[in-house]
């Protein structure tokens, strides 16, 4: 859990287009744009109040009309408990939910006003609309360090007909690390860093674009950040890459004011990006989740 709120840009009075709910979809058309999410689900339970951010099916509705707006191509999500738990999020007659396959170590108890719940097991995986064909690659364990509450990455190449392959690598980095590196998070995640470079080089000399998206725990966006510095390189050369938040503030939670949620490019992805947007609830609409969805809109 981070704590931060990202940004969402639902409302139930969304700005984005809208099909009701249940109602047939056409694939989408050969060339038109890709859109690519994330969204941090916090605490998301298979079962109604388990776990720290107990819910009723009135709160997983609303979630579902959430991710049923964005009408995203492919959702990478965090802190889901188990396929069945994402599904109650992501209508699986919609979309195809493929998880890491790291167990975690789930214990104790909540903090805070939960403090009688139980934690439960926080994941990482990817809601892939039904229309698109992917590949599942190797998880990225690395990312672990090996300890086993740390997450693992989720790799996947989608193949979208009539559109350029896409590789997508889910993430969730250790929490409390912020900015700088005296928070005590930081040993933790500054040995992550290397880890996930060593898959961005290595996928740049690869034949495909790619985005690395998720909770990155991390305000990259701030001038002068050491792992924004470390990762953006520029080489190899494909490792040139795309911050889709540049010089955008989140507007969900007024006290935050730099994203720690991601969708980072390479050279050959950023230059297919349209557009980064969030989704904003309405004022006074109950937050279903500490985290907002991201998303960017790709050319082809």
């Amino acid at each position: 859990m981070t704590g931060f709120t990202a940004t969402i840009a639902l409302a139930l009075t969304l700005s984005a287009c809208t099909t009701p709910q249940g109602a047939p979809r056409a694939a989408a058309p050969t060339g038109s744009p890709l859109k690519v999410a994330s969204w941090n689900l916090e605490f998301l339970a298979e079962e109604n109040g388990i776990g720290c951010q107990p819910r009723t099916d009135a709160d997983y509705a609303a979630m579902r009309r959430i991710a049923d707006t964005l009408d995203a191509d492919v959702i990478a999500f965090q802190e889901a408990e188990t396929p069945a738990a994402a599904a109650r999020a992501f209508d699986p007659a919609r979309y195809t939910i493929v998880m890491e396959s790291r167990p975690g170590a789930p214990s104790g108890t909540c903090g805070g006003e939960q403090k009688t719940q139980t934690v439960i097991r926080q994941a990482v995986g990817f809601a892939i609309k039904k229309d698109i064909a992917f590949d599942r690659n190797a998880d990225v364990t690395s990312l672990m360090l090996g300890n086993a509450q740390l997450r693992s990455g989720v790799d996947i190449t989608l193949r979208p007909a009539g559109r350029a392959p896409l590789r997508l690598l889910g993430i969730h980095l250790k929490s409390g690390c912020f900015s700088g590196n005296e928070a005590k998070a930081c040993p933790t995640l500054q040995q992550q860093i290397p880890a996930l470079e060593a898959w961005i080089d290595q996928a740049a000399t690869g034949p495909d674009r790619f985005i690395v998206l998720g909770d990155w725990n991390r305000r990259l966006g701030l001038a002068g950040d050491a792992v924004w510095t470390e990762i953006d390189d520029g080489e190899p050369q494909n490792a040139d890459l795309r911050l889709a938040d540049e010089g955008i503030s989140p507007k969900c939670d007024r006290r935050y004011d730099s994203f720690i949620d991601h969708v980072v490019l390479d050279k050959r992805a950023g230059g297919d990006m349209l557009a980064f947007t969030e989704t904003l609830y309405a004022p006074g609409e109950k937050h279903y989740s500490d985290h907002c969805p991201v998303m960017v809109t790709l050319r082809r």
